[in-house]
């Protein structure tokens, strides 16, 4: 009996180094419209005006450098918005009642590193995963962790991590790690 007390903390010392440690994971936001950002290339459409109507790129600044009315900033905001921006723009003495439509022509791209076999800076398409970014960078080498990756992604002026499976939706500008494997 006076053994008991011994055995129980050797028992649970021995199954504490059973334990595996994870990772700390943080949550990745991964709901809510698309934002418009640096290197996105947007179609505007200005109706009853063609000359007006082109493609632009979000500047470093954030903002569409748009004839006659210069710099509209539209960092941060949807489609939506940056038309309603435009159009703001070119109704304070340029045009009566503008119709301004927006859309993403191209977005911006992603970055994906680590144990794939392709590193580097690759085009975004809507709706992508972390496992078709893989695919996209010639797959894995062969150690990498082929369960999970990392995943780097700029919210609001701070960077988020996540540790996320190959399912998780990423979003243009993340950057995705694939980390090696422990045997």
């Amino acid at each position: 009996m006076r053994w008991l007390p011994f055995i129980a903390v050797v028992m649970s010392l021995v199954l504490a180094g059973c334990a595996t440690t994870r990772p700390a994971t943080y949550l990745v936001d991964t709901k809510g419209p698309y934002q418009l950002d640096t290197g996105d290339i947007v179609r505007v459409a200005v109706y009853g005006d063609a000359e007006l109507s082109n493609t632009y790129k979000v500047d470093d600044k954030g903002a569409i450098a748009f004839p006659l009315v210069g710099p509209v900033p539209v960092r941060g905001t949807t489609t939506e918005v940056a038309a309603q921006r435009l159009a703001r723009a070119l109704a304070n003495g340029y045009m009566r009642n503008p119709d301004v439509a927006v859309e993403v022509d191209q977005y911006r791209p992603f970055y994906i590193q680590g144990e794939i076999k392709t590193a580097g800076q690759f085009p975004y398409v809507y709706g992508m995963t972390v496992r078709a970014a893989i695919s996209t960078a010639g797959g894995y080498t062969e150690t990498a962790d082929r369960n999970r990756a990392l995943v780097y992604r700029r919210q609001g002026n701070e960077m988020v991590r996540g540790a996320v499976d190959l399912d998780f939706p990423i979003y243009p500008g993340d950057t995705i790690v694939v980390q090696e494997r422990w045997f």
